[in-house]
């Protein structure tokens, strides 16, 4: 053990030596301020990795943006109803609500096709066709991979294009063929491809109750043309949804009010619509976040309490054990500080020790929890160094009281000790 440590000073290497000797009791010592750092480590990672992934799942529904959808109505009467009232969702509403909202700049609207079939000459595939207005792309943060987006012009012309979606474009030229210019039939209509999208590789199929990743598997079109060239019911909604991109962030709340009061007045008070505000579902998974984490570190918390008694448990016993040593030390003319720096190096040793192998366990714990759990895990450094740092800084503060303990001790009543 002497040769392992010679690198060590040799103050330390007898603090060393001598938790060795009871390495046991030390071991032990060692497992609540160990779980206590990995559960605060683990909490740490997995809540970071949240936070980031909640924040790309926002960002695909744009962070800036108001989204208004249109309900589904599933009974024909129910839709005839508010059809008597309400003329359903609209680009009327897109127009009204870029005028009014405070902050608004612009609005992109979409209107699925109900597609029967696609396919090409080369393959079938089971996407779904959609309008979309040319600023789409922008809002959604879609971006092109291949080839341009659709424009204004395509809406202005009603041509005959279409953007398509990674998978889609996977199943209509496999084989890595390059989809650019050629052409594919949607229903009765043919469309020449000027456009694919970059995969965007989202982890999951829903955010918050909202749908996300539909793009992937998608045949968009321009609006116009889906609106000339496609049949749709009469009394369907003239668009499912727009979104309405604010310049100013701080003003998402004020905007979704004013939005909500405007559109419930245009459709004569139906309830045909829903508002989504992505920052909102942004927030309150951040909630459900702390209330998680809030478990998490009362969890680590108790484990750090369990560890810190402990170390203060050994240290005494340590002390208890020792007597006659310590005596021989203030014999010799050992300063009560001498005897509460030596048992604050041993309880010092244990704190870094178990700080060490909890952040190890931490790393361990947290890629655990997202191989069973499917939950994300990333790493912001600072603050799990400080969380390892308080943790082993709780730890020492509970070796100050036995530290202070050996140093009261009356030198000839320890030697005299058996």
């Amino acid at each position: 053990m002497s040769r392992a440590l010679a690198w060590l000073p040799s103050i330390w290497r007898e603090a060393v030596e001598e938790l060795w000797r009871r390495r046991l009791r030390t071991l032990l010592t060692l497992l609540g301020l160990i779980f206590g750092v990995g559960a605060i480590v683990a909490m740490q990672a997995v809540g970071e990795g949240s936070r980031r992934e909640a924040l790309r799942l926002v960002e695909s529904l744009g962070l800036n943006n108001l989204i208004v959808e249109a309900k589904v109505q599933q009974d024909e009467n129910s839709l005839r109803e508010i059809r008597a009232r309400s003329l359903g969702l609209s680009l009327a509403d897109a127009d009204a609500a870029l005028a009014v909202v405070p902050g608004a700049q612009r609005y992109a609207a979409e209107k699925p096709i109900r597609t029967h079939s696609v396919f090409s000459d080369d393959g079938r595939s089971d996407a779904q066709a959609s309008g979309v207005s040319p600023d789409y792309f922008e809002l959604s943060s879609l971006r092109v991979a291949k080839g341009r987006a659709l424009t204004a012009q395509d809406d202005r012309a009603l041509a005959a294009v279409a953007v398509l979606g990674h998978q889609a474009a996977a199943d209509l030229f496999p084989g890595g063929a390059d989809p650019l210019g050629r052409y594919l039939k949607v229903n009765h209509v043919w469309l020449q491809v000027v456009g694919v999208l970059a995969d965007r590789d989202l982890s999951k199929d829903q955010f918050e109750g909202v749908q996300l990743g539909l793009e992937s598997n998608r045949v968009y079109v321009p609006l116009a043309s889906a609106r000339a060239r496609f049949k749709f019911n009469p009394q369907e909604d003239e668009v499912d949804r727009f979104l309405l991109r604010l310049g100013d962030p701080s003003q998402l709340a004020q905007g979704a009010r004013v939005l909500s009061t405007v559109l419930g007045q245009r459709h004569a008070g139906s309830a045909d619509f829903r508002l989504v505000v992505p920052q909102q579902l942004f927030q309150q998974h951040q909630k459900t976040q702390r209330i998680f984490r809030v478990v998490m570190g009362a969890i680590a918390g108790v484990s750090l309490l369990v560890g810190g008694i402990g170390i203060m448990n050994i240290m005494l016993a340590n002390v208890l054990e020792r007597r006659r040593e310590i005596g021989l030390l203030r014999a010799l003319g050992a300063r009560r500080r001498d005897v509460v720096a030596q048992f604050l190096r041993e309880a010092t040793v244990i704190c870094v020790t178990g700080a060490a192998l909890g952040l190890l366990f931490g790393v361990l714990l947290a890629y655990l929890i997202a191989a069973f759990a499917g939950w994300q895990v990333a790493w912001a450094p600072i603050p799990v160094l400080l969380s390892a740092t308080f943790c082993a800084a709780v730890g020492l503060a509970f070796g100050v009281y036995p530290a202070r303990q050996a140093a009261r001790l009356d030198p000839i009543a320890a030697l005299r000790h058996d």
